[in-house]
């Protein structure tokens, strides 16, 4: 397996760590969900150091060349990403955990609240 992580920092885009979930709840998630090899797909940003990014988890197999959805975070934020990295994967291991369905992330979370 492979591991590919990209970091924005976001210091000189117009765009904020909140401006970029509304794009993830809005259109951002959808479009990655039949994409043939990868097995898992989250965003993470740090509010901290003002950086967002997104990190995937790709099957051997996948072909990494094959057409992907459009980069709409480099788009939107304006430049490509501050650091883009693929890495081997050693091992995975899924903790002990509720088996509850996964939670959305946060860029779901004041939906599902007022719901």
């Amino acid at each position: 397996m492979k591991a590919t992580i990209s970091w924005w920092d976001l210091a000189g885009s117009d765009q904020t760590i909140d401006s970029l979930r509304v794009y993830l709840r809005d259109e951002g998630v959808d479009p990655w969900e039949e994409i043939p090899g990868l097995r898992l797909k989250f965003w993470i940003s740090d509010p901290a150091t003002d950086r967002w990014g997104a990190v995937m988890l790709w099957d051997t197999a996948a072909d990494l060349t094959a057409p992907m959805p459009p980069n709409r975070a480099a788009e939107l934020i304006g430049y490509p990403p501050s650091v883009r990295m693929m890495s081997d994967v050693e091992a995975i291991v899924e903790g002990a955990h509720s088996g509850e369905p996964v939670d959305r992330g946060l860029a779901f979370a004041r939906m599902e609240k007022s719901s």
